[in-house]
């Protein structure tokens, strides 16, 4: 290259200098010319210690190499008539992968004739999710591919869910207890009435005249209501005598 631009090393701009007259100028600094911008018109060079400058370049690909996490991919197969123990001990190795970070994938495969019936395959995927709720979120729904069935689990990010408040004396009192202690509180907050002799007097007016009212005797109980009795029933007449027979 016949020209580069050169910077100096306190990152001063020295301009478009010939590529011989750079590298004598870093050489009689005791440095190093070190070309960082080859695609560049005119290539850029900047005289600096080569030592260092490849020391900080690692330096900075460690930490961004930190600070990147890989996705590391874990699976558990189960087939639509695998048995309650069997499934208990795929769903705890399945939190345990989710737990740790990993993305998961849970896979169903359908043998022979089972593929005619894939409705069970996704019912058993969905009990599997709702199962790990609590350790991950579903990301694809359960997605019939070929003879397999297949859904993908996220991991629950533990460092965006806020930790449990602390139970305070209040909240760990018995439910007898606190009903008795709410009870008290309004009336411990309320303001004490103020004495009676302090109150303001209030006008007194006279009481109103009792008007005359006209005296009513009560009627005896006897002349209230008269008693009806019933008449007598009527009595046949009594037999007359039979005459008798006059003998001389």
């Amino acid at each position: 290259m016949p020209a580069v631009r050169l910077i100096g090393p306190n990152n001063e701009q020295l301009g478009v200098v010939p590529t011989q007259r750079a590298l004598a100028h870093a050489q009689d600094l005791g440095y190093d010319l070190v070309e960082i911008a080859p695609n560049s018109t005119p290539p850029v060079a900047r005289i600096l210690d080569f030592g260092k400058y490849r020391y900080a370049e690692q330096q900075k690909a460690k930490e961004a190499k930190k600070r990147q996490r890989s996705v590391t991919w874990k699976e558990i197969r189960i087939t639509p008539k695998i048995d309650d123990h069997d499934i208990e001990t795929k769903i705890k190795s399945a939190a345990k992968f989710l737990d740790e970070g990993d993305k998961l994938k849970v896979t169903v495969r359908f043998r022979g004739r089972e593929l005619a019936h894939p409705d069970r395959g996704r019912v058993l995927l969905l009990q599997v999710a709702e199962r790990l709720k609590d350790h991950g979120i579903v990301e694809r729904m359960p997605l019939l591919e070929g003879r397999s069935m297949i859904m993908v689990m996220n991991p629950v990010r533990r460092d965006a869910q806020g930790a449990p408040a602390p139970q305070t004396a209040a909240s760990t009192a018995p439910p007898a207890a606190a009903a008795v202690a709410q009870a008290a509180a309004p009336s411990a907050a309320a303001p004490k009435p103020a004495p009676a002799a302090a109150a303001a007097p209030k006008p007194t007016t006279a009481a109103p005249a009792p008007t005359p009212t006209r005296a009513t005797t009560a009627a005896p109980p006897s002349a209230a209501r008269p008693a009806t009795t019933a008449p007598p029933a009527p009595s046949s007449p009594p037999p007359s005598a039979a005459p008798r027979k006059r003998t001389n």
